[in-house]
């Protein structure tokens, strides 16, 4: 890397080059001699669009490519949405920064602007998600989840073309990319927990490189990467590599962090939710503590017969 440069390993998907772009011109606001570039990286999770993520292994498919550019120094810093990274990273590898969250609520697009609770019996439901799944079955038991894959355009197209009545995505995406209208509902998070960093923007760096260090951490927003830091000790804890149907939120008030967990049945019966507050300065501590908690509800047991499907 010259001393004058970074360049950004991104996905080629619009929400991933607009927060790639966001992020380029958040580093030129702090450091008008910077020269940024944009180095698009095609990951597994883009090129298999036809199986659903849990099939195919989760999370790590959409930053493992990007990863391994980040340590073959091809790239000098990743940009990743926060959901889409596993618990564990790559020996040598930190994600270091973490922006300000956007909304971390999960959204309804439905035909005519069908509100969730007034959905027709036996309605179709698009989503990927094992984690909306469970929570969508629990709160209505005669949903039909349809799988939905691809970027988020296209996924929107699927409304139409699939025949669904309706299709759960994260609000900060469509927030993102300027389609706040199609939101027809922000879904309450006593429903639907949101994901883990669901609506926060990461840049993941090695460890040792001060230059990249020094040029990104003013970005850093100090709440948002505290309440990411109990979420994801929650996610170590469960061992939550995969794509699986775990959800946990953390929010501070008055320098206390609550953090509130869920892990359910792919079939939506079994809903277990715990939450654990605390000083926001013991996030990790916290959030191991809600794994244990939630384990020994029973989380264990529902985990295994996931992984075993």
């Amino acid at each position: 890397m010259e001393n004058d440069t970074i360049r950004i390993g991104t996905r080629g998907s619009p929400l991933a080059l607009w927060q790639a772009n966001w992020i380029k011109s958040c580093l030129l606001n702090v450091n008008d001699d910077l020269a940024v570039e944009l180095v698009t990286i095609k990951t597994s999770g883009d090129k298999i669009q036809d199986v659903s993520l849990a099939k195919i292994g989760g999370k790590g498919l959409f930053t493992k490519e990007i990863e391994e550019a980040l340590i073959k120094q091809t790239i000098d810093i990743a940009v990743h949405s926060m959901k889409d990274v596993p618990a564990k990273l790559p020996r040598g590898l930190n994600i270091s920064v973490i922006t300000e969250r956007e909304d971390p609520r999960d959204a309804l697009i439905s035909k005519n602007g069908v509100k969730l609770a007034d959905l027709p019996e036996g309605a179709k439901i698009g989503t990927g998600s094992l984690r909306r799944q469970t929570q969508l079955l629990n709160y209505r038991p005669d949903f039909k989840i349809m799988p939905l894959r691809g970027n988020l355009e296209t996924r929107l197209d699927k409304l139409e073309s699939e025949g669904l009545d309706a299709i759960i995505l994260a609000a900060a995406g469509l927030k993102r990319l300027g389609m706040a209208d199609r939101i027809c509902e922000h879904i309450d998070p006593d429903i639907m927990l949101p994901g883990i960093g669901q609506g926060a923007v990461g840049i993941e760096l090695r460890l040792f490189d001060t230059f990249a260090m020094m040029m990104t951490m003013p970005l850093d927003h100090e709440l948002t990467h505290t309440a990411l830091l109990a979420e994801r000790a929650f996610l170590l804890k469960l061992e939550g590599g995969c794509q699986v149907p775990i959800a946990g939120h953390a929010t501070i008030a008055d320098e206390t962090l609550t953090l509130k967990g869920m892990v359910g049945s792919l079939d939506g019966k079994q809903n277990l939710r715990a939450e654990k507050s605390g000083p926001a300065q013991e996030a990790e501590r916290i959030g191991k503590a809600l794994g244990k908690e939630i384990l020994r509800m029973g989380a264990d047991k529902i985990l295994k017969e996931v992984y075993e499907q």
